[in-house]
């Protein structure tokens, strides 16, 4: 448990942010008329991005200035060796962003002490909101009306329906050949991408999910308390639960080793 703050008001305080967020990206969105620039990792943003961020930044270190936070575009602000940090990704899926493709989402987590306890991911062009904090249930939205949600009991991966996102990062690594037995080994694959994919895990719609390799902190960490307060397991390909990984994979606990035996050897 974490002690000496509250995780219902922290929670409550997150899907406040997350409004804000909506109301920010989703008008942007839809007129279509923003900028778009590559950073130096070559992945793009927009000013969206950052005035989404901005906007949620703004909030929340007003309310909590005892936290800091650690955005995807301007980093870490706020007082320094603090134990509770909010990590944020104000648009998660911007490719799909400057598309026009409708799956993106503002990530927003709280960590204390290295582990996330609490995350909301919404996604106001589905209509979708998604939201768990550490003993407090893990619950999902479409529109107003909300229920709680849990993770699938499916034990075998040949009933397994499975998302998974095969890129070239997955190549680079050697991982063609395991990838490919996955993929023929479940019932159903498709691959819904981003943070969609580990969400549909959570809602129990999906047995596991494979992202592709260079994630950042801040596209696991809201995902990592939602899973967990699912009932589910979440992990690197190495199956390590290191939220400050550059991959992730997330399931329903069952099929959990059978996902990452092959895929966990270095390099």
């Amino acid at each position: 448990m974490v002690p000496d703050i509250s995780l219902a008001d922290d929670l409550a305080l997150a899907l406040r942010a997350a409004e804000i967020a909506d109301a920010v990206s989703l008008p942007g969105f839809q007129q279509r008329g923003f900028t778009v620039e590559r950073k130096a990792d070559k992945s793009e943003v927009t000013e969206l991005d950052r005035n989404t961020e901005l906007a949620v930044s703004n909030l929340l270190r007003s309310e909590r200035p005892t936290y800091s936070f650690y955005g995807e575009e301007h980093g870490v602000v706020g007082p320094s060796g603090a134990t509770l940090q909010w990590v944020v990704d104000p648009i998660d899926g911007t490719s799909n962003f400057v598309r026009g493709v409708p799956v993106w989402a503002t990530l927003i987590a709280l960590v204390h002490d290295g582990e996330p306890v609490l995350g909301v991911v919404s996604a106001p062009a589905l209509g979708l909101r998604w939201w768990a904090a550490r003993g407090l249930g893990a619950h999902h939205a479409a529109g107003p009306t909300s229920q709680p949600m849990h993770v699938s009991d499916v034990a075998e991966l040949r009933h397994a329906s499975a998302s998974i996102t095969v890129t070239e990062s997955w190549h680079k690594v050697g991982k063609t050949t395991q990838l490919d037995v996955l993929q023929r080994g479940v019932a159903r694959l498709r691959n819904y991408g981003d943070f969609w994919q580990h969400m549909l895990v959570a809602q129990g719609a999906v047995d596991f999910a494979i992202d592709g390799i260079g994630l950042g902190p801040y596209d696991i960490a809201a995902i990592a308390a939602i899973i967990t307060e699912a009932g589910g397991t979440w992990s690197n390909r190495h199956g390590e639960a290191d939220w400050r990984s550059d991959s992730l994979i997330t399931s329903n606990g069952r099929l959990h080793s059978i996902v990452t035996n092959d895929l966990g050897g270095r390099p």
